[in-house]
């Protein structure tokens, strides 16, 4: 793959992610009882860490989505992403381990949503990788960001 194509597709997962992040917080911040329903359902937290993830992680989401999509902070947004898809992983990954027939809270807190299973599973490890790859690239400053004099 050469230089020219690379820099473009580090901007598609950029775009792409912070975009699905940005649209998977709209729902949990608009209904967060159901968000801490559809948490509780993976029965892994008391419920004062339920009430206390479900206040916080759809805005940690925003705000990652939108640092990607603004082009600022990319390595840590990333990074955060790439440890909140971790959590998404263990948690789904226990409940279908336990037989656990839920909603997987994912961009929808009505319980009528996309359940907890292996599609879930395949789909929170690619963006994994993908968070993960623009953190690497990022990091070690490989990631092509627009030059701009003066700063």
């Amino acid at each position: 793959m050469n230089s020219i194509k690379l820099p473009r597709i580090e901007t598609l997962l950029r775009l792409g992610l912070g975009a699905l992040f940005i649209f998977a917080s709209f729902s949990k911040i608009a209904d967060p009882a159901g968000f801490a329903a559809s948490i509780s359902n993976y029965r892994m937290l008391p419920e004062l860490l339920v009430a206390l993830m479900a206040a916080v992680l759809p805005w940690l989401e925003l705000l990652c989505g939108l640092a990607l999509l603004l082009n600022r902070w990319t390595p840590g947004a990333s990074l955060l992403i790439v440890l909140m898809n971790a959590v998404f992983i263990v948690a789904i990954a226990s409940a279908m381990a336990r037989g656990l027939d839920i909603s997987c809270g994912c961009f929808s807190t009505s319980g009528a949503g996309s359940r907890a299973g292996l599609a879930r599973l395949l789909e929170d490890l690619l963006f994994l990788a993908a968070a993960g790859w623009l953190y690497l690239r990022a990091a070690i400053g490989l990631y092509a960001t627009p030059h701009r004099p003066g700063r």
